[in-house]
């Protein structure tokens, strides 16, 4: 059974480099994992006390789907936005708002997240840089 995905659900992409934060996780597709018990404000908290940080990108990435809320229409609405948050090499994602709303009867739903990334500097690696950095977690996974 796929985990619950609500608001505050935070998915964060396995690479070697990241320190040992401890983090309870589960796999949740392909190289994501599913952070659990902590929020955004508390992971925040904890990656910035290991000396790393954990940025929070503006822009919201959306992704909708015709027919009742479901687990796994959820599920494939995510990994739709997993890849949007990929192709910007971001490392880490937010849910921020699962809705059901209808539209002439037709129910439809629309989830809502924010790219997450974890790195060392305080300043947000420029695109070629995160680019590179997942080319060579890509490569050290094998």
């Amino acid at each position: 059974m796929p985990p619950t995905i609500q608001a505050g659900t935070i998915l964060i992409e396995d690479w070697p480099l990241m320190p040992q934060l401890s983090l309870e996780s589960e796999p949740y597709s392909g190289t994501w994992s599913l952070v659990k018990v902590l929020d955004g404000c508390a992971l925040d908290r904890k990656i910035r006390a290991s000396g790393w940080n954990f940025f929070f990108m503006a822009a919201e990435v959306k992704a909708m789907f015709f027919g009742a809320v479901g687990a796994k229409k959820i599920e494939h609405a995510l990994k739709r936005i997993l890849g949007k948050v990929k192709q910007q090499h971001f490392n880490g994602l937010e849910v921020t708002e699962v809705v059901a709303k209808r539209f002439l009867g037709v129910p439809y739903a629309i989830v809502s997240a924010h790219s997450r990334h974890v790195q060392q500097s305080c300043y947000l690696d420029s695109e070629q840089t995160r680019r590179t950095s997942q080319s060579a977690t890509e490569w050290a996974r094998g």
